[in-house]
């Protein structure tokens, strides 16, 4: 619990502490509303967890923002709490408006008593089972952030479907005095490679770091859903425990227009696929392409070819249960894909 308390200092001054049926969550904005973060304690991940939803507020909960001035101190020191705290109690006193952590040590209990506000928390809408690209990797991520320098900004992420590349992103007055850093790998790195539509997009660095971090301590593998344009989502999701991190992006003037040819609008020949057949009105007949091209590597993992992939792609997430199925975070799904580069991660 500590650790995501760091890891959501870095996203923005106040968390929010949501008891639901199916867990706690603790949730944070930056004040620009471009940076969301939320992580959900399943009960499991408690030795004893109760939702007291009671005194008229079964419908809406109890929802308190707290600051994280006061919270982070509290855990400053993980390492330290891991060795000396037996055990930690949370829990949120509605009469009173405040919020108690109690640390059961040897031979001393600490208690910490904080005040609170009642407000609604934000959630982010981002439909990520609608993104084209999904890509998903365990320690790689962690590796690759830390060759970049702890006060670069912002970074730039590059796919298509035979790379990956991550360079560094500055404005136009400031590349003269910046040091640049890129870094390309290829698919066969990740575990899963799903890239519908090349795609360039910039975002926040840093506060992705802490997300990063904590995956790393948990040994837990981090997803990343985008598009050409608009937010890119990074998760992870353990037994017991999943966190999301959706940033806003800034899309370069090329994403609006993806590097994929586009198909022409002709009527297809009989040996086209079975959409394209059944549209034309002609029987449709098995493509006599393969279904995987070998890529010339040490490994020789299959990639996907592209026309073929984006003829495949609604099967593709069909198939992907365990990506595409809304997150317990309550980044909540909706049935249009954000389609404008200009548009963060809507908020509610």
């Amino acid at each position: 619990f500590g650790r995501a308390v760091h890891a959501l200092s870095r996203i923005g001054e106040d968390i929010w502490l949501d008891p639901l049926q199916k867990g706690l969550a603790v949730r944070s904005v930056n004040s620009a509303q471009s940076a969301y973060a939320c992580f959900l304690f399943s009960p499991l991940f408690f030795q004893h967890y109760t939702a007291n939803l009671d005194q008229g507020r079964e419908s809406k909960g109890v929802k308190c923002k707290v600051s994280l001035k006061s919270v982070l101190p509290i855990f400053r020191s993980v390492a330290t709490l891991e060795r000396s705290v037996c055990k930690c109690e949370i829990s949120i006193n509605v009469s009173d408006s405040r919020v108690k952590f109690q640390f059961n040590c040897r031979h001393i209990t600490k208690t910490h008593n904080l005040g609170y506000q009642e407000c609604e928390a934000l959630q982010a809408v981002f439909p990520t089972h609608l993104c084209p690209n999904i890509l998903k990797a365990q320690p790689l991520l962690s590796d690759i952030v830390m060759h970049f320098p702890t006060s670069q900004e912002e970074i730039t992420l590059s796919v298509s479907p035979l790379r990956f590349k991550l360079k560094s992103y500055y404005e136009e007055e400031n590349l003269i005095k910046s040091m640049n850093t890129e870094m390309s790998l290829h698919p066969d790195e990740f575990d899963y490679f799903q890239v519908g539509v090349d795609s360039d997009v910039t975002f926040c660095l840093k506060e992705l770091r802490g997300l990063l971090s904590f995956a790393e301590a948990h040994g837990l593998p981090v997803s990343i859903h985008f598009g050409a344009s608009g937010p890119v989502s990074f998760s992870v999701e353990g037994m017991v425990l999943e966190a999301v991190v959706v940033l806003a992006t800034l899309a370069s003037p090329d994403s609006e227009n993806p590097s994929q040819e586009s198909i022409p609008q002709e009527a297809p020949a009989p040996d086209e696929g079975p959409l394209e057949a059944e549209a034309a009105g002609v029987a449709p007949k098995l493509p006599a392409f393969p279904t995987e091209e070998q890529v010339a590597s040490s490994q020789g993992s299959p990639v996907f070819i592209p026309d073929l992939h984006m003829r495949n792609l609604l099967q593709l997430h069909g198939d992907e249960v365990g990506l595409s199925r809304p997150s317990l975070c309550d980044v909540i799904f909706e049935s249009e894909y954000l389609t404008s580069p200009a548009t963060p991660a809507t908020f509610k």
